[in-house]
């Protein structure tokens, strides 16, 4: 069984370089525990975070263009630092 979700991408332009797009109410939140990086996010959050890697995934979208995400943009207060980069 397959569930169907449609998302809205936004195109990569080099004009307008990353794109960040959120679902209302998201909540994420990292850390490192014990050697291991750990994501918890709400629904929201991972939706949001499933259209971050969608961007990056456009053929494009360049090699070498990255999510930055921390604590004053994006993350709950006191997460780690989380950088996704597309090789």
């Amino acid at each position: 069984m397959m569930v169907e979700l449609k998302l809205n991408i936004p195109k990569y332009s080099k004009e307008r370089g990353i794109i960040y797009s959120w679902e209302d109410g998201f909540t994420i939140e990292t850390d490192i525990v014990e050697d291991q990086i750990v994501i918890a996010a709400n629904k929201e959050g991972l939706i949001s975070l499933a259209k971050h890697l969608l961007f990056l995934a456009q053929d494009e979208t360049p090699v070498g263009h990255h999510c930055h995400f921390d604590e004053y943009n994006s993350l709950e207060t006191e997460s780690k630092e989380l950088v996704i980069t597309k090789i």
